[in-house]
C-alpha cells in the first residue's frame, strides 16, 4: 500500500454539511469522495469536470438602466443634417479605398 498524507483545507460549515449529506445518500463518506475526486483528476490529467466562467446574466432592470444611460449619453450629441451624415459616410468608404 503506498504511503499515507493527511490533506487539510478550510471550507465553508455549510458547504461541507450539503457535500456530506450529498456523499452520504450516494454511500460514501467525504474522504471517499475526495479521493475519488483526486483519482479522476490523475486520470484525466486536469479537473475532472468542465471548468467555465457562466454567461453573464443581466437582469430586466439593469438592462433598462443601461437603454436609459445610453439615451441620456446620445442627448449630448449633437444633430446632423443628412448632408452631413453622406459626407461622413462618404469619407469612410474613401478610406476603405485607399
Amino acid at each position: 500500500m503506498a504511503e499515507q498524507v493527511l490533506i487539510q483545507f478550510r471550507a465553508d460549515k455549510a458547504l461541507k454539511q450539503e457535500v456530506t449529506e450529498i456523499y452520504e445518500k450516494l454511500g460514501m463518506d467525504l474522504p471517499t469522495a475526495f479521493r475519488m475526486f483526486m483519482a479522476k483528476s490523475k486520470m484525466v490529467k486536469g479537473l475532472p469536470f468542465e471548468a467555465t466562467l457562466p454567461e453573464q446574466v443581466i437582469t430586466r432592470t439593469e438592462a433598462k438602466n443601461a437603454f436609459y444611460e445610453l439615451r441620456r449619453q446620445a442627448a449630448d450629441v449633437p444633430e446632423m443634417s443628412l448632408e452631413e451624415i453622406n459626407a461622413e459616410i462618404s469619407a469612410v468608404r474613401a478610406g476603405r479605398r485607399r
